[in-house]
């Protein structure tokens, strides 16, 4: 008998005694005093209870109600089931999950539907003078509600008029944002300027140029992109293709250096801070789309993942469920073009009437000066930043600052209790999710290292599976009657999210089959359907989960996911590549896994060093460059021509097993050299910086 069989056995019972009328305290007092002071104790009571019997006469319960006790004693464990120690955490975050979650409901059913939009405006209304966003670093200032309100109303009579002013285009269709971290708050102005439109905004990642950002672009569906002046050379580069597909392109600047390219800055400056009436996004509905951003995925180039305005409202009440007050500032370095900054960061801050101190960029040295400087209590992290400050030197006020909280998610645990020990006692509130996904994890009793923390309830409210899984294929494993294998506890599983009605997965804008290829059909029953995470993780009997590893062609590193076919794209433009297979390989000591390429040179060319490294420098962002290099004389493909990355993942750039020529990325010698026994032990031991 399992044990919840047993447990709803015992429950039974004590209902029964008490119909016949019968006293079941007995029976709990049994179960109480074993559980609680063991076995040999509770044998002891009872053997003193027999001995007293004659003078306990009167007050013995009924001969039944003692072989309920004796019943309970032999079938329940000897000690209580680990999910009961948190049975009131998990009470209490599922009453604060359902309550964010009726709230969503009620606030998107009213008409027009109160959108993040409303809240903010309701906020402009009653504190106009308090300070709403703070920007860090040169030019950097802070903006009260009244400011921002009014920049936002410019920003959507603007737009407006622009969109107005130009043949076939609607407020209705997504307008793509490409900004530097130098122009967030006049981004944040357009973006609350289009919400106010109800107009969906794709905010695509600036680091970007080349095929990759025209495949950002269109792929959207935006007709309308706004560049940062500073990102000029990317856009000219990519400029006759989206003009070839009606992209309307402008700079977010005074004036335009490139022909068939306009401004906004003097539109902006010359429009009206009126108001905007409700009633022109009175037909936004609870899943109509409020945002567009990235995600890698699994398989193939970055694609636009749906955000709703239900899902936002579910993200940004997150800060709630962590226990953050209107009092709090919080403090973020994340860009602006993931969930975690925009959504999570800005957006609840936002909703929540929170300060919020946004810094252009991550900095080690001057993380906790900011947040001294500006009273922070709440901090944003990826679990890279937390490591990067427990390597900072150590400095006597390290412990003196306001943080009470800090939230995030990718943190190891030995990162988390060295961050705790060296920065104070700081309550960390780790999550897990993906952009896309329909299921979402907080590890609210703060065990370290865990990444979620899951319960019966919430099982209930949002199904989901572990599942055993095919290292070759990458596929769940499946029994005699096609169904998938539950993977044990403390097993590592594939992640697989339940698709239900008030669970869906609204996937990516475009084809169908983009979202298709993420679902899994006969998962637990026949004809029930699964989104498919591509994460692998690992639930304990406690209900805690953790992170072990990503399927598919994507990997980690640096708090992004890293498209290893966007990067093979890349590399493959260059002459003396005659093949390039990407991967992720574990560095000791590093969250997450670095980029490495196999190679097949074209026959007669040799190996440039400095070549690849200025195109690759380049042509990718930092975290998506390949470190390591290894050429190889014919790179391995599977029956189904698919590049074999299992073994060379395995294998790693461990120059006593690789026999291939293998090279590392030095950023002093501005070239890829040839990785050397010494560099390899330097790399290992952290003393070679990546």
């Amino acid at each position: 008998m399992g044990l919840w069989r047993r447990l709803a056995f015992s429950l039974l019972l004590l209902l029964l005694l008490r119909g016949l009328g019968q006293s079941p305290w007995a029976a709990a007092a049994a179960l109480a005093v074993r559980w609680l002071l063991g076995d040999p104790a509770c044998g002891a009571l009872l053997s003193l209870a027999v001995l007293a019997g004659p003078w306990l006469g009167p007050w013995t319960p009924h001969w039944l109600s003692l072989a309920a006790a004796a019943l309970l004693l032999t079938l329940l464990p000897a000690r209580p089931p680990p999910e009961l120690l948190w049975l009131p955490a998990d009470l209490a975050y599922t009453f604060l999950m359902l309550r964010l979650g009726l709230r969503t409901w009620v606030r998107l059913r009213r008409r027009p539907p109160d959108t993040f939009v409303d809240t903010f405006e309701r906020h402009a209304r009653a504190q106009p003078d308090r300070t709403i966003l703070v920007c860090t670093g040169p030019g950097g200032r802070a903006v009260t509600f009244r400011e921002l309100d009014a920049s936002a109303c410019q920003a959507a009579w603007a737009l407006k008029a622009e969109l107005a002013g130009t043949a076939g285009l609607c407020t209705r269709e997504p307008t793509a944002l490409l900004v530097l971290p130098s122009q967030t708050l006049p981004a944040l102005s357009l973006w609350l300027g289009l919400a106010k439109l109800g107009c969906p905004v794709v905010w695509i990642n600036p680091h970007g140029r080349g095929p990759p950002l025209v495949h950002a672009v269109l792929s959207s569906g935006a007709r309308v992109l706004v560049v940062d002046p500073e990102l000029r050379a990317n856009l000219e580069e990519v400029l006759p293709k989206l003009q070839a597909e009606k992209v309307h392109c402008l700079y977010l600047g005074q004036s335009s250096p490139t022909p068939g390219v306009g401004a906004l800055g003097a539109a902006l400056a010359a429009a009206p801070s009126d108001p905007v009436p409700a009633d022109l996004r009175a037909d936004i509905k609870l899943r109509s789309p409020a945002l567009f951003i990235y995600t890698s995925g699994t398989t193939g180039l970055p694609k636009p993942a749906i955000l709703t305005y239900e899902r936002v409202l579910q993200v940004a009440g997150m800060l709630t469920l962590c226990g953050v007050t209107a009092d709090d500032v919080i403090y973020t370095v994340l860009p602006l073009y993931h969930t975690m900054g925009l959504v999570l960061g800005v957006l609840s801050c936002l909703d929540l009437g929170v300060t919020c101190v946004l810094a252009p960029k991550f900095s080690a040295s001057g993380f906790w000066d900011d947040c001294r400087q500006h009273g922070v209590t709440v901090i944003q992290y990826v679990g890279e930043i937390l490591r990067y400050l427990c390597n900072t030197p150590q400095r006597p006020e390290d412990w003196t600052h306001k943080v009470r909280l800090a939230i995030g998610s990718g943190l190891r645990a030995e990162v988390w209790e060295t961050f705790q020990r060296r920065f104070g006692p700081i309550r960390i509130w780790e999550m897990y999710g993906s952009t896309e996904g329909n299921v979402g994890f907080i590890n609210y009793p703060g065990r370290c290292g865990a990444q979620g923390k899951t319960s019966c309830f919430l099982r209930m409210l949002s199904p989901f599976e572990l599942v055993q899984y095919s290292l070759e294929t990458e596929e769940p494993l499946r029994d005699s009657q096609g169904l998938c294998i539950p993977a044990r506890p403390g097993e590592a599983g594939l992640l697989l999210t339940q698709v239900l009605r008030h669970q869906p997965f609204l996937g990516y804008r475009g084809p169908r089959e983009l979202s298709e290829k993420k679902l899994v059909k006969n998962v637990r029953r026949p004809n029930d359907l699964y989104y498919n995470t591509g994460d692998v993780l690992a639930m304990d009997h406690e209900g805690f989960l953790y992170f072990h590893d990503r399927l598919g062609d994507t990997f980690r590193w640096k708090g992004e996911n890293v498209s290893t076919r966007e990067v093979e794209g890349v590399l493959s433009v260059v002459d003396f590549l005659q093949e390039v297979n990407v991967y992720g390989v574990p560095v000791p000591g590093c969250e997450g896994k670095v980029g490495m390429a196999a190679v097949q040179l074209v026959p007669g060319q040799a190996f440039d060093g400095q070549r690849l490294y200025q195109h690759v420098r380049t042509s990718l962002p930092a975290y998506a460059a390949p470190h390591f290099i290894r050429i190889q004389d014919a790179l391995e493909i599977t029956g189904t021509f698919k590049l074999v990355k299992s073994r060379l993942v395995r294998e790693g750039f461990n120059v006593s097993v690789v026999a291939d020529p293998l090279f590392v990325l030095d950023s002093q010698a501005r070239a890829f050299r040839p990785l050397t026994p010494d560099i390899y032990r330097a790399v290992c031991e952290g003393a070679w910086r990546l």
